[in-house]
């Protein structure tokens, strides 16, 4: 089988590992990097060149598109789509978990957990959401982020308005959201491939910051995930429409509270949290996928 992995650098741990995986299984493994293709779009023709050539078939498509590439590399899993390749994570579903407050609106929709959240931009709606949401201490997050970049904690009514306003003049849009302080700086990811929970760590974060990500400084072990966790994380997975995801969960009193699904899950701290070989977990569902009859 022929895999092609959607990822701006074959150096990366979380693209290695797949490329590592799929090998092992005796696939061919080609990466490529969005930015590097050109989509060209006629009268009912389309083709896709990569670094000046037409790219070869693809039996499946592994995509890795990170935040800062939303658009483009979602166009150029389009193109994979319109062509009938099977995708692994289709460029609807990205882009549906990517959107903060979308993702949000859906969860709510079906049932699932989430901390109070609000949107707003004029000041005395801004205020009337913090009440809204549990007063200060509140979140603020940008609609797109990544990796705990773009998340801020404000302790005072005067900080909320400052940062807003600040980010409002960046032309960012913004949300509030509750601070759940029984979490104290935890949060829950578990790993979903293929409807199921394949990995969980607990993350911790590091001291004098309140964002546990990895990237941030946080620390991960390996837990045995609650039931209710497990279904809150394969729902929140199943809403997106993901095939492959990373869900963040809160644990309040009030039970897990999803805060985030992330599309590109990366593979480096769960996989030495737990020791847990999430990488051909993931490639093994892409071959039942590209197996699957259309």
């Amino acid at each position: 089988m022929r895999l092609t992995v959607l990822s701006r650098n074959p150096r990366l741990y979380s693209t290695g590992r797949l490329v590592e995986a799929a090998r092992a299984r005796g696939h061919e493994v080609q990466v490529v990097d969005p930015i590097a293709c050109v989509l060209l779009i006629s009268r009912q023709t389309h083709e896709l060149l990569f670094r000046g050539e037409p790219l070869g078939p693809s039996d499946v498509v592994l995509p890795r598109i990170g935040a800062s590439i939303t658009d483009y590399g979602l166009a150029v899993l389009g193109h994979f789509e319109r062509d009938g390749v099977p995708v692994l994570n289709s460029s609807a579903a990205i882009a549906r978990s990517r959107d903060k407050l979308r993702a949000l609106q859906l969860l709510s929709a079906h049932d699932v957990g989430i901390p109070r959240t609000a949107m707003a931009r004029e000041p005395e709606a801004i205020r009337a959401a913090v009440d809204a949401v549990g007063g200060t201490p509140v979140i603020i997050k940008l609609l797109q982020g990544t990796q705990g970049v773009g998340v801020m904690i404000a302790d005072s009514a005067q900080g909320v308005e400052s940062i807003v306003d600040t980010l409002r003049g960046l032309g960012q849009n913004i949300i509030l959201q509750e601070f759940v302080q029984e979490a104290r700086g935890r949060d829950v990811r578990a790993l979903v491939v293929g409807g199921e929970v394949v990995a969980a760590m607990r993350r911790v974060a590091r001291e004098g910051e309140f964002r546990s990500n990895l990237h941030r400084g946080g620390a991960g072990r390996a837990i045995d995930l609650a039931p209710a966790f497990a279904e809150a994380a394969i729902a929140a997975a199943r809403i997106m429409g993901l095939e492959v995801a990373g869900v963040d969960l809160l644990e309040s009193d009030e039970g897990p509270r999803v805060i985030e699904v992330n599309s590109s899950p990366g593979l480096r701290g769960i996989e030495r949290a737990t020791g847990i070989d999430v990488a051909a977990r993931i490639v093994m569902r892409a071959e039942a996928i590209a197996r699957a009859p259309a």
